[in-house]
């Protein structure tokens, strides 16, 4: 019970924030810019949804609510076989290292 203490406190420190930035917009209407303002309101909207967003996930659902269960982990990635043989540089031979040209040639 207490996480959902401290997701109340949340909710109201939030809505204090968003009374407090309404009022000091009405308040500074000509002394600030509005761009600012305006990022700061938004910001303060955002943290709402995300709280009002945390709340949903974290409540306990009720019994009448059925909910889908957990999607399965997701697959591994197919493993790649490293062979034991020794490296073949050969396999390099006519290629150009990036930047500098052809091996053995000079920079152009």
């Amino acid at each position: 019970m207490a996480l959902q203490d401290d997701l109340t406190a949340i909710q109201r420190c939030v809505d204090d924030l968003v009374r407090t930035v309404g009022r000091i917009e009405r308040q500074a209407e000509a002394d600030a810019a509005g761009v600012d303002f305006r990022r700061v309101r938004m910001d303060t909207d955002h943290l709402r949804e995300s709280v009002a967003l945390l709340r949903a996930a974290v409540a306990p659902a009720s019994p009448t609510e059925r909910q889908s269960p957990a999607p399965p982990p997701p697959a591994r990635p197919a493993m790649v076989p490293v062979p034991d043989t020794p490296y073949d540089s050969s396999l390099w031979t006519d290629s150009d290292d990036e930047g500098l040209g052809a091996r053995y040639r000079r920079a152009p």
